[in-house]
């Protein structure tokens, strides 16, 4: 009798294993091929987008819980090279700032830096223009991007290539004399300046320097064994090559300096394998194996927004600490973007999920950056179970078309150039005949300038302190600038004494 029962129990319980077996093998199964279906849509989507953008290269890494789900190579790292991989070292731009608050963070939770605290706690000799705001400027202000530094200061700053290592601290005693935008705490500015502080602000608190910080507190614990705080280093370990957009095509441009002095702000590298340990830990309660980076309470406070955001007039969400916070649909989203002159980035986080994408770029322009950020805002969309949307600022679908738009204003302005003189020619004689129409045809006459002179405004930023960051970050803009707005002046110079010539004619008895 016992023998039966334990044979038909046994037999009961090896028919419940082998149906818990077969309901978990099609549950595995149907997520499998849902997830393979989800992802071989996201490689499609950025491979289109990089038909339509002419991207060079991409490296993709998407991560869902604790683990790497899916890394994906495209294109070329490097001019006529291979496929990156998931090592491939880029420039990771402006998501280095999520790096840099999270060493604060870690430094606020060892009890090492106080967020309300003022600036000059840490950076006694930090000023600006007025006495009062430097004293009023706090770490949290830093970090939410509400200091009221202008976005110009970072600007000016990642133009300057000093590579001493206390370059970070010379720029920042520079602005001393810098009248800030806004008043502290009132609203947001995205600013590097802010996060160059900030670096300064770890090295005061840690009593090391900020690569070394970086590379002890977060590369060397979450095992991101391909990233690298120095451009020489990334080299020597396979770099990608980067590229800069001219007229929206990308030509290779491998020796661009970097300025060493943006390091806390914009200048670290990284690959997507890395990112993606990164982006796990942050997904799971700072938590990476058995070590924890930073606590759950400490990432919830970098991504809370705090400081509404727009452009042009359009709410594009919140900032937080180095992370936009806004929405999919319902779903939330923690997001930011990274540009260099080569070198373009996407990251984002959907904490509800717990899944995360980071797209590396290796080209770059300054208005090609909303561009492709939209690109990595249509794979976080898929991600999350969605369709791409429209861009929310619809401009940004016309930018590649406006930078290949530039190569008409050479032309136009030749063409210009002979419809004058032939309007002169035929006015020189019609002026003969009717003499007295000198007025009304010197109106007639002098109206061709007015393009000319508008085309010779777009030389006024190339003679400002943005000079040497337009020339590295919109090196078309700059050149067509410089070239055509010189042409401008000088025509319209030669174009108004030839004028005068004929209203003279047209005047004398």
């Amino acid at each position: 009798m016992n023998v039966k029962r334990f044979i038909l129990g046994s037999l009961g319980v090896g028919v419940a294993l082998a149906v818990a077996r077969s309901l978990f093998a099609r549950t595995a199964s149907a997520k499998t091929t849902s997830n393979r279906a989800s992802f071989d849509a996201i490689d499609a989507y950025v491979e289109g987008e990089m038909r339509r953008l002419k991207i060079p290269g991409v490296s993709m890494a998407i991560v869902e819980g604790d683990q790497i789900v899916h890394l994906r190579g495209f294109g070329q790292a490097r001019p006529d090279g291979e496929v990156p991989t998931p090592q491939t070292p880029f420039f990771i731009g402006s998501l280095t700032k999520s790096f840099t608050a999270l060493a604060v963070m870690q430094l606020v939770e060892a009890g090492k830096i106080d967020l309300d605290a003022p600036v000059q706690r840490y950076l006694p000799w930090f000023r600006v223009a007025d006495p009062q705001a430097s004293a009023q400027m706090t770490v949290r202000h830093l970090l939410n991007q509400t200091s009221g530094l202008p976005t110009s200061s970072g600007e000016i700053q990642l133009a300057d290539f000093d590579d001493r290592p206390d370059a970070t601290e010379r720029q920042a005693r520079a602005l001393s004399e810098l009248v800030l935008t806004r008043p502290v705490g009132s609203a947001f500015e995205y600013s590097n300046s802010n996060y160059n502080l900030l670096g300064l602000i770890i090295e005061a608190a840690s009593g090391e320097s900020y690569a070394d910080y970086i590379q002890k507190h977060i590369f060397t614990p979450l095992d991101m064994s391909h990233s690298y705080t120095s451009p020489t280093t990334a080299k020597q370990n396979g770099l990608a090559m980067g590229h800069q957009y001219w007229f929206a095509l990308p030509f290779a441009a491998p020796n661009i300096p970097t300025p060493y002095g943006s390091l806390p702000s914009g200048q670290l590298i990284s690959s997507a394998e890395d990112m993606a340990r990164y982006m796990s830990a942050l997904l799971n309660g700072g938590y990476y194996g058995d070590v924890q980076i930073l606590s759950d309470a400490g990432i919830a406070e970098l991504h809370r927004g705090v400081a509404d955001f727009s452009v042009m007039g359009i709410s594009l969400g919140q900032y937080g600490m180095g992370w936009f916070a806004d929405s999919i649909g319902q779903t939330k989203l923690v997001w930011h973007n990274g540009t260099t002159p080569d070198f373009a980035a996407y990251m984002a986080l959907l904490p509800e999920q717990k899944k995360g994408v980071v797209l590396l770029f290796n080209a770059s322009h300054h208005w090609m950056s909303p561009v492709l950020t939209e690109v990595g805002a249509g794979v976080a969309a898929l991600l999350a179970g969605q369709q791409p949307q429209p861009a929310s600022v619809p401009v940004v679908d016309m930018i590649p078309r406006a930078l290949r738009g530039l190569l008409l204003i050479p032309v136009l302005q030749l063409a210009g150039v002979v419809a004058t003189l032939r309007l002169l020619r035929h006015r020189r004689g019609d002026t003969e005949r009717h003499p007295r129409s000198g007025g009304k045809s010197g109106l007639y006459l002098l109206l061709p300038l007015i393009p000319h002179l508008l085309v010779a405004l777009a030389l006024q930023p190339l003679l400002g302190k943005r000079r040497g960051y337009l020339r590295l970050y919109m090196p078309d803009y700059s050149w067509t600038a410089l070239v055509c707005g010189s042409f401008s002046l000088v025509w319209s110079l030669l174009h108004t004494g030839l004028a005068l010539r004929v209203l003279k004619k047209a005047a004398s008895p």
